[in-house]
């Protein structure tokens, strides 16, 4: 709302070249706001833009950026200018922007820092792709269990302004194992004369490093916590997590899920950032394996011509029949790959839920079973066919198949994301149209297969 408010004012001041007044505006406008500004002008603008930023804002409206924008202005940066912007970066923010940047930046972005900035995003750059250890910032407080409170509030005093956060205060050993996290307010409240010892319970949770992000995600929504401890195999603390770094991952991940599920391959960037070209490309693969697929249903539908040609109302349901069986499938898949997500069920789990669906498959079908036979009785009643055997036969077909096609596209689609985490892929991409596609074959085959055997008599 605030960027519609301030555009008119802000494009005002650019065609005017009013500089003076458009760093005033800036000065009261929020990061996020600045950054969506900067994204609909052109790059010389944009970077004329940014240095009337003062370096703190300008870190931030860069790190807010979406990536392709981002390393657009790279390319744009003299030397100084890429300095200031990394060094105001936090260092996992410098690790994500180090990790979307083409080969011929990369160097020139590492040469603008400071050789300990290096250092610190060479470590963070060690730990493998979206893993916690890439998340993390080693800009953190720590104390030691024989320190006085009075000591420890010097030392948090001293090292406050470079600390991502004083929410928590971390406990440490003389060889750096974490041994205990204290809430700053404690400190505030204990007796200056006291020790950290007298404080601790020695009760934490922390992630490990190598852990995926994921993971980290579920941990704070379990703790409810603003930063958590990221420690190595050996317990020692190697850095923390903050929140406002996960709710970013959070957003990655559930749009990366919701891509997958609609049957294409997760998007590099955002949507607006993403040309046509590569769009297609993202989309391409699964729409041929869903082609394919549909070539499986039509062919499968041939094989029954003969069936079709005598009893031609039974085509009449035949589009009814696989969508609700793959509007089944996919409501499970749905269900069960969240549930897979949020941990609400474990990989193990897969007997209670073939039995949950199952039952709530049986009770789906029996529905749409009851409504699909007073539906074809009515129907040819209407189109003037007598009440008789022949017209109960082809409703029961009908009634019969929506309850077994549904209840196959219910296991179908609850069993498929634990078959595909099994063998190590992304629950997500047993998407709808995937599901669908199985269910459509399937289905045809279940509905002639019904037909031929209780309509044997009409067919002969």
């Amino acid at each position: 709302m605030l960027v519609q408010l301030i555009k008119p004012e802000f494009e005002e001041l650019i065609q005017a070249k009013d500089w003076v007044a458009l760093k005033d505006v800036l000065a009261d406008v929020p990061a996020a706001d600045i950054a969506d500004l900067l994204v609909e002008l052109e790059g010389d603008v944009a970077v004329v833009i940014f240095r009337l930023l003062k370096k703190p804002l300008a870190a931030d409206v860069f790190s807010a950026l979406p990536s392709g924008k981002g390393v657009e202005l790279l390319e744009l940066f003299n030397r100084q200018q890429l300095s200031d912007v990394m060094v105001n970066l936090e260092p996992d923010e410098q690790v994500s922007l180090m990790e979307e940047l083409p080969g011929h930046l990369t160097q020139r972005v590492m040469n603008s820092m400071n050789l300990e900035d290096q250092k610190q995003v060479k470590k963070l750059l060690g730990y493998p792709e979206e893993s916690v250890g890439r998340l993390m910032t080693p800009r953190y407080v720590r104390v030691k269990t024989d320190w006085t409170i009075e000591r420890s509030m010097k030392h948090i005093r001293k090292y406050a302004e470079v600390a991502e956060t004083l929410n928590r205060i971390y406990v440490v050993d003389d060889k750096e194992y974490l041994i205990d996290d204290l809430r700053l307010t404690e400190l505030i409240l204990a007796d200056p004369e006291e020790t950290i010892e007298t404080l601790m319970d020695r009760s934490f949770e922390t992630l490990m490093a190598y852990e995926d992000q994921e993971e980290a995600v579920k941990m704070f929504a379990k703790y409810d916590r603003a930063a958590l401890p990221v420690v190595d195999t050996d317990g020692i603390l190697v850095g923390i997590v903050t929140v406002d770094d996960v709710i970013d991952v959070a957003e990655e991940e559930a749009t990366e899920d919701m891509q997958k599920m609609a049957g294409m391959d997760a998007l590099d960037d955002y949507y607006s950032q993403t040309t046509v070209g590569k769009l297609v490309k993202k989309r391409i693969t699964w729409l041929i394996v869903l082609f394919v697929g549909q070539i499986l249903t039509a062919l499968t539908m041939s094989g029954y011509e003969e069936v079709l040609q005598k009893i031609v109302l039974l085509s009449y349901f035949v589009p009814l029949l696989i969508a609700s069986g793959g509007n089944s499938g996919s409501q499970a898949a749905t269900l069960i790959i969240r549930a897979l997500a949020t941990d609400d069920i474990k990989s193990d789990g897969w007997k209670m839920v073939l039995k949950k669906e199952g039952s709530s498959g049986l009770m789906l079908g029996s529905i749409l079973g009851v409504l699909g036979f007073a539906t074809l009785i009515v129907w040819g009643l209407i189109d003037g066919d007598p009440m008789n055997m022949e017209l109960v036969l082809k409703a029961s077909v009908v009634a019969s198949s929506l309850l077994l096609i549904v209840v196959f596209g219910n296991v179908i689609g609850a069993m498929l994301p634990f078959i595909l985490s099994k063998v190590g892929l992304d629950p997500a991409v047993s998407s709808a149209p995937f599901v669908a596609t199985i269910v459509d074959v399937s289905g045809i085959i279940i509905y002639f297969s019904i037909a031929v055997f209780l309509l044997s008599g009409i067919l002969l």
